[in-house]
């Protein structure tokens, strides 16, 4: 039964489905690339949905946004240059620029009304957004990438939006060789991989496309997220190296505050369930 009090994303093939209860609506427009909304909720703080998905709330984003930056940036020895590719809310910039070793930080969404819209309705995710080391760009990530000078990154962040339509690119194995070749020696990539509950056969291609792409090493990580499908999220880690160069000492001692992140999250996210131990 339809209650406008709910904004509720149905999960077709999955049996279920994700209501927040809402007090109204904030925005809503259509980009050249897709429809942007923002509820006010009772429980969750402001709510964004892209295209009729749950994209991020005030409450839970600290969750994937620590969770995409840190384990990646405490894996590679000495993370100075970052490329975002998507991102568009900000979250995960301002998390990588809390690392003072970091010198550049490139954001590239080619939606910039998402990231407009953020400022308005999630400005403590944009409060990093006029650091001098960042860099917003919006123009076509895979073009970018493609075109990126070899070598010339440390860790490649994919914040990415599912892998449909146009995002759909973005979860291929040429994809991963434009991002191998754009990393140095001891690069590392991450990129967002739905839930593992749900999308078992995705982190699998996932994870054979980035060996084929030349990554040595491949992990995932998991941690919860209450407003995406099944309440549990992924992100898939790739080296060109090994990934075993987590720098604990340093996550340990980070000179930042996390609300999720910490050594103890870095290590228990990174134990493989069970009926993915073969990856």
């Amino acid at each position: 039964m339809l209650d406008r009090n709910w904004f509720s994303e149905a999960m077709d093939g999955t049996g279920s489905a994700i209501s927040l209860k809402i007090t109204g609506k904030l925005h809503e427009e259509t980009s050249n690339y897709q429809k942007i909304e923002v509820y006010e909720t009772t429980e969750w703080g402001n709510l964004m949905v892209i295209d009729d998905c749950t994209m991020v709330s005030t409450r839970d984003n600290f969750l994937y946004h620590e969770m995409m930056s840190h384990p990646a940036l405490f894996t590679h020895p000495a993370p100075k240059n970052v490329a975002i590719i998507g991102g568009g809310d900000c979250g995960t910039l301002r998390e990588v620029l809390k690392h003072t070793e970091v010198e550049h930080a490139t954001q590239i969404d080619i939606d910039e009304r998402v990231t407009r819209v953020s400022e308005i309705y999630f400005p403590e995710l944009c409060e990093s957004n006029n650091d001098p080391r960042a860099e917003l760009l919006f123009i076509d990530g895979i073009k970018w990438m493609q075109e990126a000078q070899p070598g010339s990154l440390d860790v490649i962040i994919v914040d990415s939006t599912d892998p449909v339509g146009p995002g759909k690119v973005l979860f291929s194995a040429a994809f991963y060789k434009a991002c191998f070749e754009a990393l140095g020696e001891d690069g590392v990539m991450v990129q967002q991989s739905e839930s593992p509950l749900l999308h078992e056969e995705l982190i699998r291609c996932m994870s054979a496309d980035m060996h084929k792409a030349g990554f040595f090493a491949t992990r995932l990580l998991s941690f919860p997220q209450p407003i995406y499908p099944s309440g549990w999220w992924s992100a898939t880690m790739a080296g060109k190296g090994g990934l075993d160069t987590f720098r604990a000492d340093a996550a340990r001692e980070r000179s930042f505050e996390t609300r999720y992140y910490n050594e103890g999250i870095h290590l228990g996210a990174l134990a493989t369930p069970q009926f993915l131990h073969d990856l």
